[in-house]
């Protein structure tokens, strides 16, 4: 669990330090990463701006959290969301979109469950949609034109979705192209 955590992070950019006696492979294997490897002393948690507690242990878990939140530094205690001042979602990454679910801490494993059913049933290629349709709404302002008078949700719910998902970026092009009176450029 800690090392999805340390992961995700570090995929929104962060920069973190482990402090533990041992990490787990998965976690050595993450960069960039500072571990220091040792036991947790009271005080640690001020040191830094957000802290997440991993350990299992509850002692050193209940240490970790009350420490933050005597330094009024936000903490994340995974599986104890009464020891949390924020919670993490569940989140899917595909270029520039980002979908997060959440149940508010009451069940990780379906806001995990449901971020996995809609990464699915979208399948790979909203970044690249996302990337296109950034594209268009551009062309159409650099036009002096208002975004306001295309139709995007009928985009989005034609044929546009289906044809980047399945690569065919030049049908896909065309498609935009007709529907916001553009010319895109490859």
């Amino acid at each position: 669990m800690a090392a999805r955590k340390a992961r995700g992070l570090l995929g929104c950019g962060a920069t973190l330090t482990v402090i533990a006696p041992d990490v787990c492979a998965a976690m050595a294997e993450l960069t960039p990463l500072t571990i220091e490897r040792r036991p947790y002393a009271k005080g640690d948690a001020g040191a830094y701006r957000l802290v997440v507690t991993a350990t299992g242990i509850p002692a050193v878990d209940a240490t970790v959290s009350a420490d933050a939140e005597a330094a009024g530094v936000w903490v994340n205690s995974a599986d104890d969301v009464e020891h949390c001042s924020f919670i993490l979602p569940s989140v899917h990454r595909d270029g520039a979109v980002t979908v997060a679910v959440s149940t508010g801490g009451r069940s990780p494993a379906l806001a995990s469950w449901l971020r996995a059913r809609l990464a699915a049933q979208e399948g790979t290629g909203l970044g690249a949609l996302a990337e296109l349709l950034g594209r268009a709404r551009q062309s159409v302002h650099d036009d002096g034109r208002s975004t306001e008078k295309v139709d995007w949700v009928a985009l989005l719910d034609g044929s546009l979705p289906e044809l980047v998902r399945d690569g065919r970026f030049d049908e896909a092009r065309a498609v935009v192209e007709a529907v916001t009176g553009t010319r895109l450029s490859d």
